[in-house]
């Protein structure tokens, strides 16, 4: 149970319930042994009324009304505080289902990108739910049978061996033979439950990306295909659950076997030692029977137990796994000062870890406050890197630094760093949500005026007015209701409506026709010369009225100044500028 030592915070934190749990057990088992107490005193005085000869029965039905009555009433006490165990214990588990829901969520988004890329969601998406929820049965469940098992054990071995040594020594025999069969099956299951949980995560991961690029699976009629990759990765999973619930089946009938073996082991050895003299009283082998019967729910639920504990174990290791890992990006600045929009890029190099690659080589330059500037080049010149670096996806090693205002990248708090950028990505992520939610997710208070206005300025309202329910529209997963354009431009109101001090477009119009962009960039004049603005893009026409142009080549700086100095120049820019002009003219 080493994983699970983890979640002994939990314990620690819920320690008032947890502690009024077991009270609650321990008066609930010392109301249901009184029932056998009351069953052998009953049959005791049956025998004594049989062995007197008398023949008036009025004071046995007295005796045997009486304890009928106690039997009820301590059965009802005992029932209630069996329920107030659950309500207390299991209650206990549903908190520490929703802690460690929101420990692993809130890990998860500390977790650097680079993790993203190791890691496929569906699997993040399982260890999230069905791992967590079977860590909760370990929790709740499991730990109450625990608690009520060993309580009632040692409750009911007590009170057999106050009755008889001897007797009890022999009802007990099955025992060893219990623990055994539950090691090794506990084993068994472990192992079985590791290996389900992780095809788990596989059948998970297909299916959310089926589900995600349905329309590429649609285009190429795949469909069949995938269907059949989905029925061999379901036939695994069933193979892998059937051999699971082999393994569980076997704690039943074995627990049966067991606890049949003690009840002929009291009837046998008891009626010899009735037989004997050793024991006076017959109603003591039937306080033994009832005793062992006490026992069957809480034998019966160890295996059961045994078997949530062992899965608990594999799902724990599953989400340690993650929880462990520490952010490569760490939050260690605490600067939260207004940032004005000073840029400074001082011999920056970056290598990324996975590939090798390096994707900047050396590079310096400064953007002053207000400023915008334009950064152009091939693919895979270092354009986006730059932007990593700036928002701290990725963080600059060796002497490579990065200043705003004056100060390291890391000496401000990240959360601040970022909530002071405007980011538009290259790819535009949308929620399933109405286009007013999506717009307002860069200013949460936005009133209906301001994100109207922020859609003229991204030239996406008249699309928007169009729709029949307006602003009100519920956008499909990725926001794929509207077109690549469309989507850009939402993205870019949601950029505009934040007012941050540095905005950031990172090739985010490039499925925006020319005549579009060109309104956009003009409104960009207006709402953007006081902050700081850097637009990576492919096109001359984006970045011509920007301050500076910065044109990279294999992670290099070739061409530095603005639009004037370079088109004059020869170099990349310049036959960049005359073949989109030429373009532009033919069409």
């Amino acid at each position: 149970m080493k994983e699970l030592q983890y979640l002994n915070k939990y314990f620690i934190k819920y320690k008032y319930r947890f502690l009024f749990g077991i009270i609650i057990t321990i008066v609930a088992q010392i109301f249901a042994l009184y029932t056998p107490e009351l069953v052998g005193k009953s049959i005791s005085s049956i025998e004594a009324f049989l062995k007197s000869g008398n023949k008036d029965t009025s004071l046995l039905k007295k005796e045997l009304f009486q304890n009928i009555a106690l039997i009820f009433i301590c059965t009802l006490i005992a029932g209630f505080f069996t329920f107030l165990m659950r309500q207390t214990l299991i209650v206990m588990s549903r908190f520490v289902e929703f802690d460690l829901k929101n420990e692993v969520f809130n890990h998860y988004q500390n977790l650097s990108q680079n993790f993203y890329k190791r890691n496929r969601t569906g699997d993040l998406m399982n260890r999230i739910s069905e791992d967590v929820g079977k860590v909760r049965m370990y929790v709740g469940p499991a730990v109450m049978y625990t608690i009520n098992t060993v309580i009632r054990f040692a409750a009911i071995i007590i009170s057999m061996s106050a009755i008889n040594v001897k007797l009890t020594i022999y009802s007990l025999l099955p025992l060893p033979i219990l623990s055994y069969s539950i090691f090794v099956l506990s084993k068994r299951i472990n192992k079985k439950s590791t290996e389900y949980q992780q095809n788990l995560s596989t059948l998970s991961s297909f299916t959310q990306e089926f589900f995600s690029g349905i329309r590429v699976i649609k285009a190429y009629a795949l469909e069949k295909d995938r269907n059949n990759h989905f029925i061999k990765l379901s036939e695994i999973s069933k193979q892998k659950n059937l051999s699971l619930a082999k393994t569980q089946a076997l704690f039943g009938p074995l627990m049966i076997l067991l606890i049949g073996l003690s009840y002929l082991i009291v009837i046998y050895v008891g009626g010899q030692m009735y037989v004997k003299g050793e024991i006076k009283d017959i109603g003591v082998i039937a306080k033994f029977l009832l005793y062992i019967g006490m026992l069957v729910w809480p034998v019966a639920s160890f295996g059961w137990v045994s078997s949530l504990v062992q899965e608990a174990e594999a799902s724990q290791k599953r989400i340690n796994e993650f929880l462990l890992e520490q952010p490569e990006i760490q939050n260690v600045g605490h600067i939260t000062t207004e940032i004005e929009g000073k840029i400074t890029f001082e011999n920056v190099s970056y290598i990324y870890d996975d590939t090798n690659i390096q994707a900047l080589d050396d590079i310096s330059f400064t953007i002053n406050k207000g400023e915008t500037v334009a950064i152009l080049g091939k693919t895979g010149s270092g354009k986006s890197t730059i932007l990593s670096l700036l928002t701290r996806i990725h963080d600059v090693k060796g002497n490579s630094k990065i200043k705003i205002d004056g100060h390291n990248l890391t000496e401000y708090d990240l959360y601040h760093l970022r909530n002071s950028m405007s980011i538009v990505p290259q790819d535009p992520f949308l929620f399933s949500d109405s286009i007013k939610n999506n717009i307002k997710f860069g200013k949460e208070d936005a009133t209906y005026e301001e994100i109207v206005t922020a859609a003229k300025m991204a030239v996406v309202d008249d699309n928007i007015q169009s729709f029949t329910n307006k602003y009100e529209t519920i956008l499909g997963e990725r926001g794929i209701t509207l077109s690549g354009g469309q989507k850009q431009r939402v993205s870019i109101a949601r950029a505009i409506i934040k007012e941050a001090p540095i905005l950031i477009l990172d090739d985010c119009l490039s499925a925006v026709d020319t005549e579009t962009e060109e309104k956009i960039v003009n409104n960009f004049k207006t709402i953007f010369n006081k902050k700081t603005t850097i637009i990576v893009t492919h096109r001359a026409s984006a970045a011509k009225n920007a301050n500076k142009i910065i044109v990279l080549d294999s992670g290099k700086i070739v061409q530095e100044g603005t639009h004037n100095q370079l088109v004059t120049q020869e170099g990349f820019y310049k036959d960049l500028y005359i073949k989109q002009l030429s373009e532009k003219e033919n069409a």
